[in-house]
């Protein structure tokens, strides 16, 4: 399990930016608990951002409860990923990453997921929103079966 990103993670760095690797870093480590530790209570998750297979209405999983079904759902299913961080835009209590999400599925299946990931905190660093900019079909259209 990888996180490759543009930053030096031991230097200082912006809030959002912090979040956004300790997230990365939980998901990679399959660390719900500490995970869902990295958002407000009142955060809310959109990935992708608008509606999904994963969120019919596109208003997003509010709420710890909500982002927590959302990894049952999503990350939970996933039996590795690796996150590749090509650009990362900090500014204000915002960052937006550029990157690769790669994950390895059931069945010895990968996909790779070409995308925006913008996360906000407040000032105590906690994530408030997180919104992953990524179309499904395109993402999709990278599914192959690879050696297990």
């Amino acid at each position: 399990m990888t996180v490759n990103v543009c930053w030096d993670p031991a230097a200082e760095q912006p809030a959002a930016r912090v979040a956004a690797w300790r997230s990365m870093n939980a998901v990679t480590n399959g660390e719900k608990d500490e995970w869902l530790a990295l958002f407000a209570p009142d955060a809310v998750v959109e990935d992708p951002v608008g509606p999904s297979m994963f969120d019919e209405t596109g208003k997003g999983h509010h709420g710890r409860e909500g982002i927590s079904a959302f990894w049952d759902l999503t990350i939970g299913q996933v039996q590795r990923f690796e996150f590749t961080i090509r650009d990362s835009h900090a500014a204000g209590d915002e960052v937006a990453n550029v990157g690769t999400i790669t994950t390895y599925l059931p069945g010895n299946y990968r996909v790779d997921t070409d995308g925006v990931f913008v996360y906000r905190v407040r000032e105590d660093g906690l994530v408030v929103s997180m919104r992953a900019f990524w179309e499904t079909e395109r993402a999709m259209a990278t599914a192959r079966q690879v050696e297990g």
